[in-house]
């Protein structure tokens, strides 16, 4: 859905596209609550992937028509840090709500309220911002800026579908570079939501200790973005990305190099960190380097992978901890994966900030 996404915004507009992607999700708090069997729930987590990628990557589009080039690392350390927080939130909330009212009931009246709000909201206060990326189009026929950004060459003002896909994925090698790298640092999440805790447990860590361990990861992963994202402003997007990447992987490896809940706990907030350095810059890399005319279309595609790096990463560490009978060796998988996805960023990437790095 983040493909379709970004396509289909830049014919009927990001307003329209982040209102359906709320209105699909109308269905989902009341089929939880009233599911009489698990066939409800993965129908219900099906609408909800399609209301995150709608409208995920309709605020993070969106945003990105109305901000100036030089400010896009600032916009999206906002973006997902907002993002982020609102997950934890909604993570206390809901507990509250399950507490008071029963998990079902409590479930409803958040969902319900949440959905009904974000639908509100888009319809009284969210504007359309395609007219802003078609007003920069022109801008730059009529003058060039003053820092010329480094878009591909040879590329239609209004490439197909299958042109913009080919172009993210392997024509050009810094989108394709961008794409890989996206996919392979999913690769950390999967471990951290799905591994990680197993491994802790099976250390003796108790159920205190692994959620406060695992929760230093997103602490410090979404606390960081508000300045990791501006950072990239000043300094370019090239070094966070590949330092991040490196920096990423090293905190992985860090787990299994160590013992106690104050190593693992500083293990977690290094590969945090490593994460905040790239997450949001990896984006705004992106659209650095593509047109206004199809830059949704490049947004939502670079998200489609980065996002399928859930199931390919899940699928990686899983074999690896099942080939070898060691969950360490998951944990080995995606650090190496991360060591060799900066490797590729940092030879075929390059600065992409058009005031850092501006066309000849």
């Amino acid at each position: 859905m983040n493909f379709v996404a970004g396509r289909v915004s830049e014919r009927i507009g990001r307003q329209r596209v982040l209102f359906w992607g709320w209105v699909i999700a109308l269905p989902i708090p009341v089929m939880i609550w009233a599911a009489p069997g698990w066939g409800w729930i993965v129908t219900a987590t099906v609408l909800l992937g399609i209301n995150q990628g709608l409208c995920w990557s309709m605020t993070q589009t969106a945003k990105l028509d109305i901000t100036r080039p030089e400010e896009r690392g600032l916009t999206m350390g906002l973006n997902e840090f907002s993002g982020y927080v609102g997950v934890a939130l909604a993570g206390v909330l809901t507990a509250y709500a399950a507490e008071a009212l029963g998990a079902r009931l409590g479930l409803l009246v958040f969902g319900l309220a949440v959905v009904g709000l974000a639908l509100v909201l888009t319809v009284v206060g969210v504007r359309d911002t395609l007219p802003w990326a078609r007003a920069e189009s022109a801008a730059h026929r009529l003058r060039p800026p003053q820092y010329p950004p480094r878009y591909p060459q040879g590329v239609a003002e209004h490439p197909s579908t299958a042109e913009v896909l080919a172009m993210m994925s392997w024509r050009d090698r810094r989108l394709a570079a961008l794409s890989q790298a996206g996919l392979v640092e999913k690769f950390v999440d999967a471990l951290v939501w799905v591994i990680f805790p197993v491994f802790l447990v099976a250390q003796g860590a108790s159920l205190t200790e692994m959620g406060w361990i695992v929760g230093v990861y997103g602490f410090v992963w979404g606390g960081s973005q508000l300045f990791t994202g501006r950072l990239s402003d000043h300094v370019g997007r090239f070094w966070p990305n590949v330092l991040g990447m490196w920096i990423c992987g090293a905190g992985v490896a860090m787990v299994v190099l160590g013992d106690g809940a104050p190593w693992w706990s500083l293990s977690a907030g290094v590969a945090g960190f490593g994460m905040a350095l790239l997450y949001p810059n990896l984006s705004a890399s992106v659209a650095d380097i593509t047109p206004p005319a199809w830059r949704g279309s490049a947004i939502g595609i670079y998200r489609f992978w980065r996002d399928l790096g859930y199931a390919i990463g899940a699928l990686g560490l899983g074999a690896a901890a099942h080939l070898t009978g060691a969950l360490e060796a998951a944990f080995w998988f995606v650090a190496l994966s991360m060591f060799a996805s900066g490797a590729v960023l940092f030879v075929w990437g390059e600065e992409t900030h058009p005031r850092l790095n501006p066309a000849d």
